[in-house]
């Protein structure tokens, strides 16, 4: 039956799947046998490492080879509850191990027979104890896995019953109608030395050694990377889609006569890009890419006023409230001068506000809204929207985008980062867009003194807290976790396994200092070191009132100390915040730190930014100095390619979050393999000039590739 299903069949053609097994399943993607194939391990159990019992440590995981001492004894030690245990030796002597409602293991376990143990290894003295152990029988004919998969699980599947599922799905997705075939050519594969596709799906299931791991975890990795790529390349610059809103160019120097300043060189470009475009008859898409305080709201708000200027709507989109709070706030006051009406939709507001600014949008009365994910909701219509702006337009998923777009068919649409891209860069991640630049920045602004520090600053630092804080200064700390945990998967024996505790892929690493945690820091820093300043905590796993309850204290100045994630990457111009400090800084890549260091410097006072590394790594050491030496976003962008690769570029383009928040690249490592994500591009370069439409019989696997999988979100 199997070899007959195909990898396009539904997942209940697996045998075991039933309803609420693939329920269970969907939870976690999986839908069809393709799915479960690329279901893949989040690491091994690494059964491999086999100890002796005079050696094994209190507390370890491993594996042990014993042979059973003894016939083992069952008992009841209260209503359905049974205890087995049996004594098992090696060389170096004894381990006492106890299973819990197995009563079968003694039949299982013969006295004289040999057995591999894995499990978490109790040491008391010279005494070891296992409880629930997995085990294996050794046997001549019969060699042992050294790793053993751990599966990402739902509800309702174990891994022993994944990884059954997947064994079946192997088999089935190679055969039948839908088959998977080697998409790779030949030559391909052989110029980057990759593995073929039966071979990698298998060796990442089921590897025997960890060379084998590696071999098939490149060649997956590589296809991520390369399929997203092509989907780029071959998005392109679309043809141009003519639009109704073919506007007349607008009274400049009126608007710029409502500013008190010169713009800059760039934004003059800028705004000339977005009146040709705006002109023209056919639809804007552009997007515009600017350092931290380039200026990149006053060209959205020139963009908004062609448009209102026109006789048509704007809508301005910002990923939270915080953020369309701030654009409101700078928007509202400069339109009503010059006669226009702009709102404000964001969840926080009762459905009576939210009905009342739909009914003027819907009317006209409203020219500008601005707000977040509320914009996209059925409820709101406008009369004759002409324009959409997309501010950090990386957070939003292309539905979330696509859903605003589809309120007016036609309409311009201005997309806006506040990473800095290199050009060269950004030509080949953003090819679907036309591009503007940011480069210059306004004069006047103070550059902010960095420092790089470790945690033997730690008193000094405390010091500086409150220097800043006296001075009139706030400060903003940056940790890189919400709370203090560990990730852990569901081992076949059902124990909670640390992910750290598995054979992953790579070499190892070096040893990690303790991660900083937003809620435990903020309740040390205010219980022990500042009791007498006002602390405060914000993160992305808030509610939205929540969150916007502690920025607003921290804005108004009643708040002091804010300790915070990323969260506050892009929010609230807060003039009075003088330091920002970020712990474990060699964890963020040199774009986010940037950022980061942009929310300081805002105000007339002096400002700082104080990273904090115990990194003993020469590459962390050496990007934490560009960050030091260097305010130019656009220059420290082109140092950090130069350095680790375009892999931070291309997980925000596309590695793109998906909704749920998880990286759409699974086993690509985006900042660990420069040369490999290169190698990807420039084959998916090579493709896509050979085959544009992929319409050649030896592209044929790869359209079926490209057809049956969940590919990366590039639009």
């Amino acid at each position: 039956m199997a070899e007959k299903r195909g990898a396009r069949a539904p997942v209940t053609s697996i045998y075991g799947v039933g309803e609420k097994r693939a329920a269970a399943f969907s939870k976690l993607g999986v839908e069809t046998v393709y799915d479960l194939v690329y279901h893949f391990p989040r690491g091994y159990e690494n059964r491999g490492n086999v100890k002796n019992v005079e050696d094994v440590k209190d507390g370890e995981l491993c594996a042990l080879i014993l042979c059973v001492a003894g016939t083992p004894k069952s008992a009841m030690i209260r209503r359905g509850m049974t205890i087995t245990k049996v004594a098992a030796v090696d060389d170096t002597g004894k381990c006492n191990i106890t299973f819990f409602n197995q009563p079968y293991v003694r039949d299982v376990l013969r006295e004289g027979a040999y057995f591999r143990f894995y499990g978490r290894v109790k040491k008391t003295g010279k005494s070891a104890e296992l409880a629930s152990p997995i085990f294996e029988p050794v046997l001549p004919q019969k060699p042992l896995r050294a790793l053993v998969p751990v599966y990402p699980l739902a509800s309702g599947l174990s891994q022993k019953f994944v990884a059954g599922a997947v064994k079946e799905a192997l088999s089935a997705a190679f055969t039948g109608e839908g088959a998977l075939r080697e998409y790779l050519p030949t030559e391909m594969r052989q110029k980057y030395g990759l593995a073929e596709l039966s071979y990698a799906l298998r060796g990442i299931h089921e590897p025997q050694t960890a060379e084998e791991a590696e071999r098939a975890r490149r060649r997956l990795a590589f296809d991520e990377i390369y399929l997203f790529a092509l989907g780029l390349i071959r998005e392109g610059k679309k043809e141009k889609k003519p639009s109704r809103f073919a506007f007349e160019k607008p009274d400049r120097a009126a608007f710029l006569s409502l500013f008190p300043y010169e713009p800059t060189g760039a934004q003059k470009r800028t705004f000339a890009e977005l009146e040709a475009d705006m002109t023209c008859g056919t639809r804007m898409h552009r997007l515009l890419t600017g350092d931290v305080g380039s200026g990149k709201t006053l060209c959205a708000e020139y963009a908004v006023y062609t448009a209102v200027s026109g006789g048509a709507q704007a809508a301005v989109m910002a990923p939270t409230e915080i953020l369309a709070r701030q654009h409101y706030e700078s928007f509202a006051p400069v339109f009503e001068k010059l006669g226009y009406r702009a709102e404000l939709l964001i969840g926080a507001m009762t459905a009576a506000q939210k009905r009342a600014v739909c009914e003027r949008l819907l009317f006209g009365i409203t020219h500008i809204v601005i707000g977040t994910h509320s914009l996209i909701e059925d409820t709101v219509n406008f009369k004759n929207l002409g324009l959409v702006i997309i501010d950090e337009q990386h957070r939003f998923g292309a539905a979330q985008r696509a859903r605003l777009f589809e309120k007016s068919a036609d309409c311009h649409v201005l997309s806006m980062s506040a990473t800095p891209i290199p050009r060269t860069l950004a030509f080949v991640l953003y090819g679907d867009f036309d591009l503007s630049t940011l480069d210059e920045m306004p004069p006047g602004r103070k550059p902010v003194d960095t420092f790089v520090v470790n945690e033997s600053y730690r008193e000094r630092l405390y010091a500086f807290i409150r220097k800043n804080v006296e001075s009139g200064g706030q400060v903003y700390i940056v940790c890189p976790s919400v709370e203090e945990q560990k990730e852990t998967l569901e081992s076949e024996s059902g124990e909670k396994v640390d992910l750290s505790e598995l054979y992953t892929f790579g070499a190892p690493e070096e040893e990690k200092p303790k991660l900083f945690a937003a809620v435990d820091y903020a309740k040390k820093l205010a219980e022990e070191v500042f009791p007498d300043i006002s602390v405060g905590f914000v993160h992305g796993k808030m509610k939205s009132a929540e969150k916007e309850k502690a920025m607003s204290a921290f804005a108004s100045g009643e708040m002091k100390i804010l300790v915070s994630t990323t969260v506050i990457e892009v929010g609230v111009n807060v003039p009075a915040a003088t330091l920002m400090i970020v712990e474990n800084a060699d964890m963020f890549g040199l774009a986010a730190l940037h950022q980061l260091r942009g929310r300081v410097g805002r105000g007339a006072q002096k400002s700082y930014c104080v990273l904090v590394s115990e990194s003993k790594g020469e590459t962390a050491r050496a990007r934490l100095k560009i960050l030091k030496d260097n305010h130019d976003g656009y220059k420290i962008a082109e140092l950090d390619l130069a350095m680790r690769g375009p892999g931070d570029f291309i997980a925000e383009r596309g590695g793109y979050v998906r909704q749920s928040g998880e990286a759409s690249f699974r086993l690509a490592t985006l900042s660990g393999d420069s040369k490999m994500l290169y190698d990807a591009f420039e084959a998916a370069k090579a493709t896509h000039a050979k085959d544009p439409e992929l319409a050649l019989p030896e592209n044929a696997a790869l359209r079926e590739r490209l057809s049956c999988g969940k590919e990366t979100d590039i639009s």
